[in-house]
């Protein structure tokens, strides 16, 4: 089981701005901030870095972060209108195409996600069942 997920960030607070908008549409936002990290949860649950699932940081090792070739996040929303809110939301707060809202293989029910990538150029994927 996944406890939570660094993304490293160029720019933690450009990419905060897009995580804060995909979040919201999900229900979720910053549980801790300070120190270039930012960390994300459930809203209304305790602040703090252990009710966090996702953590934006500069890497630890001080190189400039670079998006992982074939890695991505995927984030369940509870509804296809929720994936369809959240990819629009990151759209708008900087982020980029990665393949918009719908069924996964198109033209069939059962997956409904949409891709994009942050400002930093990580793959995120919302889905739901739908």
């Amino acid at each position: 089981m996944i406890g939570y997920v660094t993304i490293g960030a160029l720019d933690s607070e450009q990419s905060g701005r897009f995580y804060d908008a995909v979040f919201d549409a999900l229900g979720h936002d910053r549980r801790m901030e300070g120190g270039g990290w930012i960390a994300y949860g459930p809203k209304g649950g305790a602040q703090g870095f252990a009710e966090a699932h996702t953590a934006i940081c500069p890497p630890f090792d001080g190189q400039p972060a670079r998006a992982g070739n074939g890695i991505m996040v995927a984030y369940k929303a509870d509804t296809p209108a929720a994936v369809d809110a959240a990819y629009a939301a990151g759209m708008a707060a900087g982020g980029s195409d990665e393949g918009g809202p719908g069924h996964r293989p198109p033209g069939t029910p059962g997956f409904y996600a949409a891709y994009l990538r942050d400002p930093t150029g990580n793959k995120v994927a919302v889905f739901a069942a739908g």
